[in-house]
């Protein structure tokens, strides 16, 4: 990483170039430009078949100043320091400050590699690449320049390690109110590079997060558990918290966490007791009749 310093006193973390990507581009950049110089020379022969020597030598001279040397001088002003070789390879010349690249700097560059790259094949440039610092060849000395890349692959995300299985639960009751939220993101960001950190420095930082830790909760760390065991399960806590907290606001259950069914209660049929009605009875109209037996007169038949 280049340490570039803008006008604000702001160091740029640019990633140089080095050699291979440069030569790549260099090498793109030269089957390019010699593919047009032919043209442009096959071109200049036809129109140029009835000068004399003198002038056919004039006008070849010119074609390969502006070809070989102009073009890419106003290809790197105008697209501000990515030629096609450097913009297929993800690359771009840029100042020592780390602003675009003007005029001036595109033509000492192009000048300067007339002779390191075109008269000596390269030997040069390749040279002052690898005895630099950041693989700056002598047209980026001159120039006050630097090819830096501009796609550089994007960190892989790391999880938080979990705690010792003998942790988990532990820091239920610790109150973690008053931890900012920048001590979480300084452990969050420990617990992810602790394997990549030297042993001992590693340990000096895990002792001062867990300080700090301490000094916020006010309850220190069981005996015998070291300081990156507990910081990792203090965040674990949070998290499960922070879980906790989310699925509840939004009505469904924490995953893991099997809930029982409850039972719906039985629906009972309502018992329709039958009701007998009597039969309706016309008016002036005896019952007896109307069950089918005679109406009783009160006087006896003739024998």
């Amino acid at each position: 990483m280049s340490g570039l310093v803008t006008g604000d006193a702001v160091v740029l973390g640019l990633p140089s170039a080095r050699l291979p990507s440069r030569a790549l581009a260099v090498l793109i950049d030269l089957v390019v430009v010699w593919a047009g110089y032919l043209l442009v020379t096959i071109g200049l022969t036809f129109a140029t078949a009835s000068l004399d020597e003198a002038a056919a030598m004039a006008v070849s001279i010119a074609c390969f100043l502006l070809v070989l040397v102009g073009a890419p001088i106003a290809v790197e002003t105008l697209s501000h320091g990515r030629s096609l070789g450097k913009l297929a390879c993800g690359l771009r010349v840029v100042r020592d400050d780390g602003g675009p690249i003007r005029f001036r700097h595109a033509l000492v560059r192009g000048a300067m590699g007339v002779v390191e790259i075109l008269m000596t094949f390269g030997v040069v440039a390749c040279i002052a690449s690898l005895v630099s610092e950041r693989g700056r060849r002598l047209g980026d000395v001159f120039a006050g320049t630097l090819v830096v890349r501009e796609r550089v692959p994007a960190a892989r995300a790391l999880a938080v390690p979990p705690p010792p299985p003998w942790l988990v639960g532990r820091f239920a009751g610790l109150d973690l109110s008053a931890v900012p939220e920048g001590l979480w993101l300084e452990i969050r960001q420990y617990l992810r590079r602790a394997r990549e950190l030297d042993p001992f420095v590693g340990r000096r930082l895990a002792e001062r997060l867990a300080d700090e830790l301490v000094a916020r909760t006010g309850t220190p760390p069981p005996p015998g558990v070291p300081a990156d065991a507990y910081l990792a399960g203090v965040v674990a806590e949070r998290q499960a918290r922070d879980a906790r907290k989310a699925f509840s606001s939004s009505g469904e259950g924490v995953p893991g966490v099997v809930v029982p069914a409850v039972a719906a209660p039985a629906v009972v049929a309502p018992v329709v007791v039958p009701t007998v009605v009597p039969p309706v009875v016309p008016s002036g109209v005896p019952a007896e009749e109307e069950a089918g037996r005679p109406r009783a007169t009160g006087f006896a038949p003739p024998a």
